[in-house]
């Protein structure tokens, strides 16, 4: 068997434990499913490999891509790293301004392209980059370079013995990857991770799903997001089959084609999943809708500690005869572990998952640790709702006496390109990695995330806000979507709130008030009492300093395209006090400690 201490030793096993493999990716193409070999896997990588060493790539050299998820993403990642050059993985989302700035700062060699709409974000740039050797696009283009053109020199040019002899000599230390971090504030970092960074975690995380093995999984997820990356190595370690879903807003159609056992997601598209089934529930009528709304209660009762006792386990049989085998049909009908990460989920959405059959596992990490840090298992006891699971094996944690998490291990990054300052900043003197994440321990073994430790705000009264907690707590409401909670020396927190707009037309049609459009429905003094009811309802539970006394809402999706999200769809906090200042500064022209009150926003 091979052994894997370079991310492309993952092709050996391709040679020789998956040969026979059929269907290693498959992917959607004018209707139908295709798939790819473990034989076309191999081939494609190697001529990829030939390829670059024929327009005169040398080890070290950065090499880019900008691409959605799809096999050829993972003949250029292999082909690139197994020649001892650096593969950058450039989301296709970001503006022309970061792409310039991340091709220069990397002095990228070959830029690939996946598609038209790709390269009209970068054509008027990349006459700026100095370093750039060539560029292939994978969709045929009038003036732009194929990637078949590669390919065929590689078939022209092939030498296998050099090829072998690069192989051997690229060490597991060796840099393999230049991952930017999103951006949320400020210019993307490139972080370094090495060959080792990357193995040491897939190999880690294999070793908790073999407790569970699974045989496909959808991708749909960015593989150019170190966590989708790192699963997606895992899944080949493993020979699953990846199926890479047309595109985010298709995945459940997708799902119900291809059946899948797992995916992995950000808890938006389980909160999304979630709002979905009980928006269907509140269009029942009769007994089907008290048994929808049984079976759901049932759900937010469930733990581990009362899923075995004879009463509860003989309702949950009944509800899922009833009720949840017809959720598990939406996913496929064979999907049985989903993985959260990027964001904290909320207990209650894992709760559902489990009782409805679907076991849900939280995960946490950042790029920086390749990246998990911490994750559920299948073990008895691997999971406690609330917590992002136990330390991963051979990874170490401690706590600052602020409760910062510092982590030591194999996983943690090499450093910052070109960034000896930041380098500083994250590493203290005795080589501890600072997250920047505040934390604790529960029961002496789960971690648990409370909040960003720079989002962390003092209110002009000197308390301390943590907006993470009131955020999680506020998207807890099926009507609201997306929350920032606000007050940094401001007398009280407030807060700018996006409506689940989906939810909200089904709420609206129960109560038989007519939809018109998302703006003339946030103007409904209706509308905007029902949400000042969620809101009231969830400062109940909150400390009186940390109560939300003022909100907008607002009448558009915050988006990536937009702006307010970071391709990983967290909120970008600095851009939204810039874009939203005015807005902000209107909620405290009357600074009164009152009851919470809401306005609309075109």
């Amino acid at each position: 068997m091979a052994t894997l201490s370079r991310i492309f030793d993952l092709l050996q096993l391709y040679r020789e434990e998956y040969a026979g493999k059929n269907d290693v990716f498959a992917y959607k193409k004018e209707g139908n499913w295709i798939s790819v070999s473990a034989n076309e896997y191999v081939k494609n990588a190697d001529q990829v490999s030939h390829g670059l060493l024929a327009i005169g790539l040398k080890p070290g050299d950065k090499v880019a891509t900008i691409m959605g998820n799809r096999p050829e993403w993972n003949y250029l990642d292999m082909g690139i790293l197994q020649i001892g050059c650096v593969h950058v993985p450039v989301y296709p989302t970001i503006s022309s301004e970061n792409y310039r700035f991340i091709f220069q700062d990397a002095e990228i060699k070959v830029l690939f392209i996946g598609c038209y709409d790709a390269y009209s974000r970068v054509k008027t740039i990349l006459h700026e980059i100095p370093s750039l050797h060539a560029f292939y696009i994978l969709e045929k283009t009038k003036g732009v370079k194929h990637w078949s053109d590669l390919l065929e020199k590689g078939k022209k040019s092939q030498n296998a013995e050099k090829l072998s002899l690069l192989k051997s000599s690229i060490e597991p230390s060796s840099l393999a990857t230049l991952i930017y971090t999103s951006g949320t504030t400020g210019k993307p970092k490139g972080v370094m991770l090495s060959h080792t960074n990357m193995v040491s975690n897939f190999l880690s995380v294999t070793e908790i799903l073999k407790k569970k093995p699974v045989s496909r999984a959808l991708s749909f997820l960015p593989l150019c997001h170190v966590y989708e990356r790192m699963l997606n190595y895992m899944y080949q370690n493993m020979g699953i089959s990846v199926y890479y879903a047309e595109h985010i807003d298709r995945i459940r159609e997708n799902m119900k084609e291809i059946s899948p056992d797992m995916f992995c997601a950000v808890p938006r598209v389980l909160e999304k999943s979630y709002a979905t089934i009980i928006r269907k529930g509140r269009n029942l009528k009769g007994i089907s809708r008290l048994v929808f709304f049984w079976a759901l209660q049932l759900c937010h009762k469930y733990d581990f500690d009362i899923a075995g006792k004879w009463a509860y386990k003989f309702n949950l049989r009944i509800a899922d005869k009833l009720v949840f085998s017809k959720w598990r049909e939406a996913f496929g009908n064979r999907l049985c572990i989903i993985v959260s990460g990027g964001a904290p989920l909320h207990p209650r959405l894992a709760r559902v998952f489990w009782a409805a059959g679907i076991q849900v596992i939280e995960g946490y990490g950042l790029t920086e640790t390749s990246p998990v840090i911490a994750v559920g298992t299948f073990e008895p006891k691997g999971v406690k709702f609330g917590t992002v699971g136990k330390i991963l094996p051979g990874v170490d944690v401690i706590l600052a006496p602020d409760g910062e998490i510092l982590v030591k291990g194999p996983n943690v990054m090499m450093g910052y390109l070109n960034r000896p300052d930041r380098n500083e900043e994250v590493f203290d003197k005795d080589g501890w990695f600072h997250t920047g994440d505040i934390g604790e321990i529960i029961d002496g073994e789960y971690l648990r995330i409370t909040d960003r430790k720079k989002e962390i705000f003092k209110t002009s009264l000197g308390k301390y806000i943590a907006p993470q907690v009131i955020e999680n707590r506020m998207k807890e409401s099926p009507f609201i979507e997306s929350v920032m909670v606000i007050g940094e020396n401001r007398n009280y927190p407030s807060a700018l709130i996006v409506p689940n707009f989906e939810y909200l037309k089904s709420w609206c049609n129960a109560k038989e008030i007519e939809y018109t459009s998302n703006s003339e429905m946030t103007c409904l003094q209706v509308v905007q009492d029902r949400i000042l009811r969620e809101v009231n309802f969830i400062n109940a539970s909150l400390d009186h300093t940390s109560q939300v006394r003022k909100f907008i809402i607002m009448s558009k999706v915050w988006t990536v395209q937009s702006g307010e999200l970071s391709p990983t769809l967290k909120v970008r906090r600095k851009f939204m006090h810039e874009k939203y200042a005015a807005l902000i500064a209107g909620m405290y022209d009357t600074d009164i400690d009152q009851l919470p009150s809401g306005k609309r926003k075109k």
